[in-house]
């Protein structure tokens, strides 16, 4: 059994992993080799070498950024009457895991420029019960961490970075991930390095990594002497040998995947920027942006609307995606809330943008095709 590789029947895909013989290798290794006393080889070798790449002292690879999310709350004791912040633009799996603890999300709106939670906002939505803020780093753009950073340390309360589509991506020279209370990370098969499914939990506070590394594992303490003891009720969001060896692997290579990402991302910029009509991902001053989607914003004076996009876009057997939904849209978000949710600037944005083709397999001749499918709504937006 053959498998074509992704966009093979004509149709552009939105994003697609690159896999080489090198993830085969190790991925091999580890299937043939990784068992009884070596079943956790390339998982303390992937959490070592993500360590390094971003600069932080602990590292867990988990089964999913979601299951990284639930750790770290749960390593902060975050549950019931307890309140964490977050940007109204988010995707499910940001919330769903402050839900699940029983805590309160508390929505707020988003900055035009740099499509992520709005500090002033989240300040002004601080109440004694507030216990995190979620900076999510959306498509790999950058939250303002020099602002949320001062409010975390002057309310005593965790700053979390989502940084879930954000590999490659720095902040004033520090890598994303790496700034706050913790981390997570995405290796969903969508991502720019992928481990199939994956996730990894980092930070720089030693007491936090030891309770979420114990938690991981069914509450099994490393320091535990007794087989099969747990020392408190965990969970099972461990990543498989395999899937590590797949990381370490990509790992190897994330330079040069980052680079793929950019430049697509710079070759539609260069096209439809000058327009006047359409930006693209921004990239601001002291930030570096591992650009994971491109993603255009067409002017409100255009009038184009979502629908109309994917309308066209899919025409033409280009698989695009819509921008995030805001969260209080959603009825079954909505339910947990406890307050008015007021987001213009998340429900403007959604409401016009598309997430172009972003796979760092592309080909120019691809590329041009989004392009002139991307111009041709200005186009027939002028002549209607």
């Amino acid at each position: 059994m053959s498998i074509k590789p992704a966009g093979s029947s004509g149709t552009i895909p939105y994003v697609a992993p690159s896999v080489t013989e090198l993830e085969v290798e190790y991925a091999t290794d580890a299937a043939r080799n990784g068992w009884g006393e070596h079943c956790y080889d390339y998982i303390h070798r992937f959490e070592a070498e993500f360590r390094q790449h971003l600069g932080v002292d602990h590292a867990v690879a988990t089964s999913s950024c979601t299951g990284a999310m639930e750790l770290g709350l749960a390593g902060l004791g975050i549950g019931p009457g307890d309140e964490v912040i977050l940007a109204d633009t988010n995707w499910i799996a940001t919330i769903a895991p402050i839900i699940h603890r029983g805590a309160t999300p508390v929505l707020v709106d988003i900055r035009p420029d740099t499509w992520c939670i709005d500090p002033s906002l989240a300040a002004a939505a601080i109440t004694p019960r507030t216990k995190a803020i979620v900076a999510t780093h959306l498509y790999g753009n950058l939250c303002d961490m020099t602002e949320l950073l001062d409010l975390g340390q002057r309310h005593g309360i965790a700053i979390i970075e989502d940084a879930a589509e954000a590999i490659g991506s720095s902040y004033g020279g520090r890598a994303a991930g790496s700034l706050g209370t913790f981390g997570v990370f995405s290796f969903h098969g969508t991502k720019t390095i992928t481990t199939g499914e994956g996730g990894m939990f980092v930070t720089q506070d030693a007491a936090l990594f030891e309770t979420v590394d114990t938690l991981a594992n069914h509450g099994r303490a490393k320091t535990q002497t007794k087989q099969f003891w747990p020392d408190m009720i965990g969970f099972k969001h461990k990543m498989s040998n395999i899937e590590a060896a797949i990381g370490c692997a990509q790992l190897e290579r994330v330079d040069a995947l980052v680079a793929a990402k950019r430049a697509v991302l710079n070759v539609y910029r260069a096209a439809l920027e000058p327009t006047g009509l359409v930006t693209l991902n921004p990239e601001l001053p002291n930030t570096h942006i591992g650009a994971w989607m491109s993603n255009a914003v067409y002017a409100e004076s255009t009038g184009v609307t979502r629908e109309q996009l994917v309308e066209v876009f899919r025409s033409h057997d280009v698989d695009a995606r819509v921008f995030f939904y805001p969260l209080s849209d959603i009825p079954a978000v909505a339910a947990h809330l406890d307050r008015d949710v007021v987001s213009p600037v998340a429900h403007s944005i959604a409401s016009r943008a598309i997430n172009l083709p972003s796979a760092v397999t592309m080909t120019r001749e691809q590329q041009d095709r989004v392009i002139e499918i991307a111009l041709r709504v200005l186009d027939e937006i002028e002549h209607a």
